[in-house]
């Protein structure tokens, strides 16, 4: 592995960091292990895809980048603290200050509206109800949703439901976004128009992109690529550049990893859907998307 994934040598403190992080669980007819010694270092700004088959342990690594499980041994580090001396309450509101998270199957509200998708996050924070309104409308209008703001989802087309969780994702201004399998239930054109999304919010806010996949193609738009098979991190080097020949790493497997229905570890639906602004080491964009003014919302 090379210097890339290194916890040494660094400038600025990580966003998030694993070192020698293990993972294992109970199924019943014993212990299965997901994550065998992993370690990693998500810089601010970074722009990364986590590539592996299903059962590669890509998925486990993601709950713990995100703060949505605790690692078994080992070091995990989210915003320079060590989620093993935080209760429960506090990690939960770590997440929601640190990692916005997206999904592939978007997880909106069904009867809820676009924008009060989004203001959610912004509850656990204690805002009133004007402001998150306000936080909501802009974020969906930076993401090209302003005219969308009463649709619910079944009114959305799928390409609108995921910039939707998107916007939901960064309306607390994250340090990382976490997204899984962004395009997996959109069609080619509209998962390119989402993957310039997560793109140009990288390159002009400085949000740490973390994408988590099976897709070499996707992965190859990436600066960087973590190759994890079996638990373990096999690669980690910057992205190639030129095509890519197959979509696949290599053969799907069964899992055993957990699957997560929701953005949030159980008992604490503060789920982690936002983010924190200045956070340590935060990147600051030289040229921020366009905001609009806040007069005269509601």
């Amino acid at each position: 592995m090379t210097g890339t994934g290194s916890t040494v040598g660094y400038p600025v403190e990580a966003a998030v960091e694993a070192i020698d992080v293990t993972r294992t669980y109970d199924l019943g007819g014993g212990e299965v292990a997901a994550l065998r010694g992993v370690s990693l270092r998500i810089a601010p700004g970074d722009h990364v895809a986590i590539v592996g088959p299903s059962g590669s342990g890509k998925s486990t690594l993601m709950h713990l980048l995100g703060g949505l499980d605790r690692p078994t041994g080992g070091l995990l580090r989210i915003g320079g603290r060590d989620v093993g001396t935080l209760s429960a309450p506090e990690l939960a509101d770590l997440r929601n200050r640190t990692i916005g998270f997206v999904f592939q199957s978007f997880h909106l509200l069904p009867r809820t509206s676009a924008v009060d998708n989004v203001a959610l996050p912004l509850v656990y924070r204690g805002l009133g109800a004007r402001q998150r309104r306000l936080l909501a409308t802009e974020t969906l209008v930076r993401v090209g949703l302003g005219h969308r703001l009463g649709h619910r989802p079944n009114q959305l087309s799928g390409g609108e439901q995921q910039r939707v969780a998107i916007a939901r994702a960064l309306v607390t201004e994250p340090a990382v976004l976490l997204a899984d399998e962004p395009t997996g239930n959109l069609d080619s054109a509209t998962g390119e128009s989402v993957l310039a999304l997560l793109e140009e919010l990288n390159a002009e806010r400085g949000v740490a992109v973390v994408l988590v996949t099976h897709d070499r193609q996707l992965a190859a738009r990436t600066r960087r690529q973590i190759i994890i098979r079996d638990g373990r991190i096999v690669e980690d080097e910057p992205a190639p550049v030129g095509p890519v020949s197959s979509p696949e790493i290599v053969d799907a497997a069964p899992s055993a990893e957990p699957r997560f229905a929701s953005g949030s570890e159980s008992g604490h639906p503060s789920g982690g859907s936002g983010g924190a602004a200045g956070a340590t080491g935060r990147l600051r964009p030289a040229h921020p998307l366009p905001t609009p003014r806040r007069g005269g919302t509601t």
